[in-house]
This record gives structure tokens, C-alpha cells and sequence, in this order.
């Protein structure tokens, strides 16, 4: 809850006006509305409708597919299993957040891919 409250506070500071939803199936119910972001921030670990679930239904949809999507996400160790490729961009919260908010913002937001 912090981190997204950081993150939430940095976008809103930057100028974006932050709709959150505290799992991935408020985010798709928020989505079925009038509602079009131009930016997605998701963690992948969220209760009812998980990160790469939420990423799945996203894509599926004509309405949503082309939104930048950035990956909230814990530091990847090597046992872990493979990292989710379709996101635009993926930080880490164990990393200074707002630098790489700000690196994903740029990136996510031109249309350039980074994992």
C-alpha cells in the first residue's frame, strides 16, 4: 500500500490525474466505463485478478490494448520464473522509485519497449 501511495503521489506531481485501484479486478471494472488511461501501472502479485491476468484481459481487448504498461515489481532473482514481457517497462520497488517512474514515464509513454 505505500509503494502504490508513492507512486500515486509522484504521478499526480508530475501532472497525471491517478485513478487507483487496489486489485487487478477493480482496475478491469474501472475499465469497462468511459475511463481510458494513457498509462497502466500494475504490480503482478495482487489478490482476485493477478498482474499478468490483468495484462492478459488488457491485451484481449480492443479498447485497452495499445495503453503503456509499466510493472510494479519485486528484484527479480534468478530462480524466479520468467519475468512478464509484455509490459512496456518494468521497475523495481526495491530501487528509487521515483528515478525509474520517471525513466518509465519517458519511455512507456514514446512507445519504446524496456524490460
Amino acid at each position: 500500500m505505500l509503494i502504490r501511495h508513492t507512486v500515486c503521489r509522484y504521478l499526480e506531481s508530475v501532472g497525471y490525474q491517478v485513478e487507483a485501484a487496489t486489485n487487478g479486478q477493480e482496475a478491469l471494472d474501472l475499465l469497462e466505463g468511459d475511463y481510458h488511461p494513457d498509462l497502466i501501472v500494475t504490480d503482478l502479485q495482487m489478490p482476485k485478478v493477478s498482474g499478468s491476468e490483468l495484462i492478459t484481459a488488457l491485451k484481449e481487448n480492443s479498447t485497452t490494448r495499445e495503453i503503456p504498461i509499466v510493472i510494479l515489481a519485486g528484484k527479480k532473482a534468478s530462480s524466479d520464473g520468467p519475468q512478464e514481457t509484455r509490459a512496456n517497462y518494468t521497475i523495481y520497488k526495491d530501487i528509487d522509485i521515483e528515478a525509474q517512474l520517471q525513466k518509465a514515464l519517458t519511455a512507456a509513454l514514446s512507445g519504446a519497449k524496456s524490460n
